[in-house]
């Protein structure tokens, strides 16, 4: 069908549709272009909407020394830009938007935008992505990517023989505090409670380094500024320490210590929000964070949802490993599965056209 006739078709149903489209790809990260060009590449015409943070997580990253084919690096935004570039070369459609529902009670797809535009798609690739929370303090927007990190593995060999911050209180805050122990002269793991909500193989971990002097905990303590410029990173963060905790609800309090602290880097481990609301009134299941569940497994289908049609790759899913290779390889596995769908809705069709044909004939 082209465009014309989709766009027709679209009219023709009415209910506002904007255009009828084979595929729709939801975000602009490392997931969804990949996404993108393969699903291109098979002539499955993807329109990609890039969702509220173009590019992703990754955007915010300067410098990606961790993705394969690329010896001297590649600065984030240079990264998906390129991809963009090649997910277009292939014919991927790549337009602003957001999307805010997606219903599944009939066929095709109806996909709303924040803007109030529908669109109608035969499958959905959800790759919008996973959201860091952030603390929201002063200096965080204008140092995040120079020297304030959501992700330690993808920044932390940059910040050698520094003095490193890990704020969080988590699984994630043990297992990045732990792994930065490799780069940093010493990691101080920030966190605003006297206890930790981690496993305890996790805090085990932690205090064994706590005592081999790699990392020091400060307690009942919380950063509430970030100092610093582009130009030269992170070079100190304030603070503020009550003895019973949550100090920052407690600023009037005269137990309550300020202090500036000397720092080359901040690392927040506080968590990642999966961006999935516009799934929330579909069939999609998804865990209790809202990541969704996918089939897996081996063979294909892999990203299968417990939606026909509906898709799942990047970090909507992969709540462990979140690494743009991974997300990448998540990426294609969903074109794939998508393209095997979208062709077995052709046979279909193929079936009833030729059954009808027949019974006419008769």
């Amino acid at each position: 069908m082209t465009e014309n006739a989709r766009s027709a078709a679209g009219s023709e149903a009415g209910d506002g549709i904007v255009e009828h489209r084979k595929l729709i790809v939801a975000g602009t990260g490392i997931a969804g272009l990949t996404a993108a060009i393969y699903a291109a590449r098979s002539n499955n015409d993807p329109l990609v909407f890039e969702g509220d943070e173009p590019g992703g997580q990754l955007t915010l990253t300067t410098e990606v020394d961790n993705y394969p084919g690329f010896p001297e690096g590649i600065s984030g935004p240079e990264l998906i830009n390129d991809m963009k570039s090649q997910a277009k070369r292939f014919g991927a459609e790549v337009e602003n938007g957001v999307l805010e529902t997606v219903r599944d009670d009939g066929r095709p797809f109806r996909v709303e935008l924040t803007n109030g535009d529908v669109y109608a798609a035969d499958a959905v690739i959800a790759a919008s992505g996973a959201s860091a929370r952030t603390l929201g303090v002063p200096g965080e927007e204008t140092m995040m990517g120079y020297g304030l990190s959501t992700c330690a593995t993808c920044d932390g060999a940059f910040f050698r023989d520094e003095k490193i911050v890990v704020i969080g209180g988590g699984d994630a805050a043990m297992e990045e505090a732990s792994f930065l122990t490799r780069f940093a002269s010493k990691v101080y793991l920030v966190h605003r409670r006297e206890e930790f909500r981690a496993e305890d193989y996790w805090i085990d971990r932690v205090m064994e380094k706590v005592d081999d002097d790699e990392i020091e905990l400060l307690l009942n303590t919380e950063v509430t500024e970030i100092h610093g410029t582009q130009e030269e990173g992170v070079d100190r963060v304030t603070m503020v320490r009550h003895p019973e905790g949550h100090p920052t609800a407690k600023l009037d309090d005269p137990e309550t210590e300020e202090f500036d602290f000397e720092a080359g880097a901040v690392f927040y481990a506080i968590g990642h929000t999966p961006n999935t609301d516009y799934l929330a009134d579909t069939g999609v299941e998804m865990d209790a964070e809202g990541y969704i569940r996918t089939k897996g497994g081996a063979g294909g289908g892999q990203t299968e949802t417990d939606v026909p049609g509906i898709f799942g790759a990047g970090d909507v899913v992969d709540y462990h490993y979140q690494q743009a290779v991974t997300a990448g390889g998540m990426g294609c596995k969903a074109a794939i599965d998508a393209d095997e769908y979208l062709e077995s809705l052709d046979r279909t069709s193929a079936e009833a056209g030729e059954s009808a044909a027949a019974e006419s004939d008769d």
